[in-house]
């Protein structure tokens, strides 16, 4: 339950009304890396690359309302002179579409480890790192609902469940390294090294949505 609410000045109806429209561009924008997660997790770990074709066209929609959320701040910084409040979820906004941005790039990177690593056959620890994946793609949701709701409890717990992705990172990263009498090539165990580097920093780019969500509501960065 939320103990503080944010909402846009409506003494200023103009500028609530581009702040409210600015929200609703994060939110779709965020739809689409929710998405890109999820083609990557199929191409990975159901060696579907289909849904690894279809990242790069993804990817360039996403750049796309990166680059748009980040003008139509900046332009409502200079041009509505917005209250501290205000100018505080602005900034906000646009620190939080780049963590959206870098999420997309990290699925982006993930379905070509997929097509790379498709000729090998499975790696015994692919379970506990589609584990670690799905927990990521559950971070990522958990962070959009906090930031639809404006939601500060939601947006902190991020910062604790992160804790089971990075827990599973040190796992998988000393079963990968300690792995000995390795048949054939090594680039699949290097693969799935970049593989877990990759989602354990998306859950750290979830986080860090977490953080500014609460930031927007209570001004107080943790």
């Amino acid at each position: 339950m939320k103990a503080v609410d944010y909402s846009p000045n409506p003494q200023r109806p103009q500028l609530a009304r581009a702040i409210r429209r600015l929200e609703r561009d994060v939110l779709r924008m965020g739809a689409l890396v929710e998405q890109s997660f999820r083609l990557s997790h199929q191409a990975l770990f159901t060696r579907n690359l289909t849904a690894a074709e279809e990242l790069p066209g993804l990817d360039k929609r996403i750049d796309r309302f990166y680059r748009q959320i980040e003008s139509d701040c900046t332009a409502i910084m200079t041009l509505q002179a917005p209250t501290a409040q205000d100018l505080r979820c602005l900034s906000a906004f646009m620190q939080l579409v780049r963590d959206l941005e870098r999420i997309g790039d990290y699925a982006e990177d993930l379905a070509e480890i997929a097509v790379k690593i498709f000729p090998y056959p499975p790696h015994t620890c692919l379970p506990d790192i589609e584990a670690m994946s799905l927990h990521a793609q559950a971070m990522l949701a958990t962070s959009l609902k906090a930031l639809g709701d404006f939601d500060e409890a939601g947006g902190r717990r991020l910062k604790h469940l992160d804790d089971t992705v990075d827990d599973a990172y040190d796992h998988v990263y000393q079963t990968l390294a300690q792995q000995r009498d390795v048949p054939g090539v090594v680039e699949p165990i290097i693969l799935l090294a970049l593989a877990i580097r990759c989602l354990e920093r998306m859950a750290d780019h979830a986080t860090n949505i977490g953080q500014r969500v609460a930031y927007i509501v209570t001004g107080q960065r943790s």
